[in-house]
């Protein structure tokens, strides 16, 4: 942030300026009601800066406006001043006033400051001087107020960033605990499909030794399935990514496990054929996907 001593070097804003400026007092002054006659006249010509001003005091903005303009020929420039300025900015700010205006009426001040100059001083070196001064004055002044509107926009990208920093954390954790609750469900399954295979195997003790064994080999294929369901969980936990053939695959045995089904039931051929049909698409799919990932591996 610069002090009131940076802006006046970096606009070579000279002792000299600040004693023209005071000179220019008592013609200000003079002038005063004219000021405030044109610069309102201004202001209500335009419906946004109409707008503000009929929700406003328009008695206590009018006295702000005065006591503003005649601080432009105080002769002292500190931070004081430039603490001044600052709330001002932040009061337009705070009213909803767009910059634009605000730098669309301080070029309507600088034209009838000029004008005032050019109107009363006929000496050409004077007017040069006088008009140099309070040239760099309205510009420190418009710096100042403007610096407002740019930490308010930087006060709601940084809101704006925290806001989002903290939904992704949060959409992350969420995440992370539904692969987890996946995890835990798929263990369990798990077991029981361990269960299932074990129940198949008293089949083949039992004498029904075809569909005891088509039913054990249907139960470890799913029991294959659940363990490559739930290593592709662990990995992805840990940061993996999810491989899409581990999706493939297990639906390429949950087909396998229905065809073997389809046997026991003694399905119809247009049944099992279309079985077949799917089984034989999904290979395919699963050769191009293979493919596709050794020519272009995922980091």
């Amino acid at each position: 942030m610069f002090t009131m001593q940076d802006l006046r070097a970096h606009y070579l804003f000279s002792d000299q300026d600040a004693d023209l400026l005071l000179t220019l007092q008592p013609l200000a002054e003079l002038n005063l009601e004219r000021f405030s006659r044109e610069f309102y006249d201004y202001l209500y010509s335009l419906p946004e800066t109409a707008a503000i001003l009929n929700n406003s005091n328009r008695a206590r903005l009018r006295e702000m406006h005065i006591n503003w303009f005649m601080s432009l020929f105080c002769g002292i420039y500190d931070n004081h001043y430039m603490n001044h300025l600052t709330r001002i900015g932040h009061a337009h700010v705070k009213a909803g006033l767009s910059v634009h205006f605000v730098n669309a009426a301080m070029n309507q001040i600088r034209h009838f400051l000029l004008g005032l100059i050019d109107d009363n001083y006929s000496d050409r070196e004077q007017r040069r001087i006088l008009r140099e001064a309070v040239e760099k004055m309205l510009d420190m002044n418009l710096d100042v107020m403007s610096t407002s509107y740019r930490e308010e926009e930087m006060k709601k990208v940084f809101v704006s960033r925290k806001v989002e920093s903290f939904l992704i954390k949060a959409t992350e954790r969420f995440t992370y605990g539904l692969n987890l609750a996946l995890v835990l469900a798929l263990a369990g399954v798990s077991i029981s499909v361990v269960i299932l295979f074990i129940w198949d195997i008293l089949h083949i003790f039992r004498g029904d030794m075809e569909k005891g064994i088509l039913s054990a080999l249907g139960s470890l294929l799913i029991l294959w399935m659940m363990i490559e369901l739930m290593d592709n969980e662990i990995k992805n936990l840990k940061g993996g990514k999810f491989n899409i053939l581990v999706f493939i695959g297990v639906i390429i045995v949950a087909m396998i496990r229905e065809i073997l089904i389809s046997t026991l039931r003694k399905d119809d051929l247009t049944t099992q054929a279309f079985l077949a049909g799917t089984l034989l698409i999904l290979g395919v799919v699963y050769y191009l996907v293979s493919h596709a990932q050794k020519e272009h591996p995922v980091a």
